[in-house]
């Protein structure tokens, strides 16, 4: 699937772990977390598992990932279908307002589309504005808050 000139948009392979590496550590850092390494493999291994619900895709831009999007499947109280979960978005800085987050949203919506989702959904924090501004121009916005317990 292509994004646009010359980004390409392409679900995650077993040959991209390296490329895909300093994105999810570039997200990291852009949200001020330190993800465990064995969670960092848990979730490449996941993706790459055909009986996983875990997914993701890269954003390639003359042989370089610039971009990242991970998406999980799970059911819910709501509906008969399942939902779709975009657990992670992040644009390298260098080719960021290029639409590529766009991109990678609408990958992961046709992806759900596909899989007869009944809805895409995804938080991000309050403080990441830019983001939010691409978001309510693409999404509604329900009001509700999250809340957590860590165990």
């Amino acid at each position: 699937m292509t994004g646009g000139q010359s980004t390409e948009l392409r679900g995650v392979g077993p040959d991209d772990f390296e490329h895909w590496l300093p994105l999810w550590r570039g997200y990291q850092g852009f949200y001020q977390v330190v993800i465990a390494e064995a969670a960092t493999q848990a979730a490449w291994a996941r993706m790459l598992d055909a009986r996983e619900p875990v997914f993701g895709a890269i954003a390639w831009e003359s042989g370089r990932a610039v971009g990242l999007a991970h998406w999980i499947y799970h059911r819910n109280t709501w509906s008969v279908e399942d939902d779709c979960y975009l657990n992670d978005l992040f644009v390298a800085p260098t080719h960021r307002r290029r639409a590529i987050g766009r991109r990678l949203i609408e990958f992961a919506l046709q992806a759900a589309r596909e899989r007869g989702c009944s809805q895409l959904y995804w938080l991000t924090h309050e403080t990441n504005t830019s983001a939010i501004g691409l978001y309510q121009r693409m999404a509604e916005r329900t009001g509700f808050l999250d809340f957590r317990i860590r165990l």
